[in-house]
């Protein structure tokens, strides 16, 4: 369900934006686990804003996501 919603996302999302457009309600610190094995096995990432977006596969949002992120060294 959370990566279908993020998957379906016109734009990256914040978390609480994230947890709030979710269409089934579930708690929190829940949420918040399925969040950190996402990024874990990166198939989402964040970027300089802290706007979470989905990179698994071939996504034309990352290339834009990619645009707006942190370069790391």
């Amino acid at each position: 369900m959370v990566e279908r919603t993020i998957k379906k996302s016109d734009e990256p999302l914040g978390r609480t934006q994230l947890w709030k457009v979710l269409p089934k309600k579930i708690m929190y610190p829940t949420f918040k686990e399925i969040i950190d094995y996402l990024e874990a096995s990166n198939k989402i990432m964040y970027d300089k804003t802290g706007k979470i977006a989905w990179i698994a596969g071939d996504n034309p949002k990352l290339r834009k996501f990619f645009k707006s992120s942190v370069k790391l060294r």
